[in-house]
């Protein structure tokens, strides 16, 4: 149970095309997690989402940092995370709790920082992983607002320009793992760089760069969304880049939908949010575009039904080869399912 399921609970629709196949890209699992509106998020509350009518195939676990080991070496700590997500792997691959296979896929993290040492760590998470290993993501989110929420990691500024951060990277290709790329939008340009530096990585742009749209800069957001296209279109002349559809409900987002009395239908979620999915499908096209929920995070904003419908909804003019492909294939080909 979230803390706001009232809340949510006061707008309900009809699922649309239920049985459109759906590849969820990015969701995370958790417990004792207070500082979101969902403090647990397990099997029995994931299972409560993804079988709310919309045909949820399968999902991808992307690393939270959660259930860490309490000992042992300290880059070896974050293998903890990966045996966790494989158990629940392993339950739903039983098929007691539905037919989506969650966490078909793993993203996992490990400390890139380490440069080309990094590689025994990576060796570590396939193994744990058990066959469901597929890449990494270290927050390189920095930004000067002290207002935000502080990435876990701590990076300093400028990360993805680091030699020895790059050096980490590195390692991904040749262990087959993607890298979850996860900026702040003003480092958009800097993630371009590292994508232009490392061609042979697989970069999987989370949450549109997130685009911050409180602080300093609510009050010149037609100044971020003009930069952030520019940033945007760039960043997709990288062929090995493809991008997440989703993550624009978080609180820095600044829509405010958690402010208000009732959360949004999906067509108020869509018209919202509409111009940035649609020029990032522009630039990146529908084969390098993936969707996802960002659950349980963007709970904090809107229902998973609705979340979906709103998706639905922004694709109807595209082709049947288009949305099977935002909505399923982009993801099962990237995270090899």
């Amino acid at each position: 149970m979230a803390r706001n399921d009232d809340w949510l609970a006061q707008v309900r629709e009809e699922t649309l095309e239920p049985d459109l196949p759906i590849c969820d890209s990015h969701h995370h699992l958790w417990d004792h997690y207070e500082e979101f509106v969902a403090e647990r998020y397990l099997m029995d509350d994931i299972r409560r989402d993804v079988t709310c009518g919309h045909n949820i195939v399968s999902t991808i676990f992307i690393e939270c940092g959660t259930m860490y080991r309490a000992d042992g070496p300290e880059e070896m700590r974050v293998v903890g995370e990966t045996e966790f997500a494989n158990g629940i792997a392993a339950m739903a691959a039983s098929g007691l709790y539905g037919r989506t296979k969650v966490a078909a896929g793993i993203i996992g993290t490990a400390d890139l920082t380490m440069g080309s040492d990094v590689g025994r760590v990576l060796d570590a998470q396939i193994a744990a992983g058990n066959g469901r290993f597929r890449g990494i993501r270290y927050g390189a989110g920095w930004d000067p607002y002290p207002g935000l929420v502080r990435t876990r990691t701590l990076p300093k500024p400028h990360l993805l320009l680091d030699e020895t951060f790059r050096r980490g990277v590195a390692e991904l290709a040749p262990h087959r793992l993607v890298l979850e790329g996860l900026c702040r939008h003003p480092q958009l340009s800097e993630m371009t760089d590292l994508a232009r530096a490392l061609p042979d990585t697989t970069i999987v742009l989370n949450h549109f760069g997130c685009p911050i749209r409180i602080g300093p800069y609510a009050d010149r957001l037609d100044e971020v969304f003009a930069n952030w296209k520019g940033d945007i279109a760039e960043l997709a002349t990288c062929p090995n880049i493809v991008a997440k559809l989703g993550g624009l409900n978080m609180v820095y987002n600044g829509f405010g939908w958690e402010k208000r009395p009732k959360p949004p239908t999906s067509d108020e979620l869509l018209a919202a949010t509409r111009p940035w999915y649609e020029f990032t499908i522009e630039q990146f096209r529908p084969d390098r575009c993936l969707f996802e929920s960002n659950f349980p995070v963007d709970m904090v904003s809107c229902s998973y039904n609705i979340l979906w419908n709103s998706f639905k909804k922004l694709t109807t003019g595209y082709t049947a080869g288009e949305r099977a492909a935002m909505f399923h294939d982009t993801a099962a080909r990237v995270y090899r399912l």
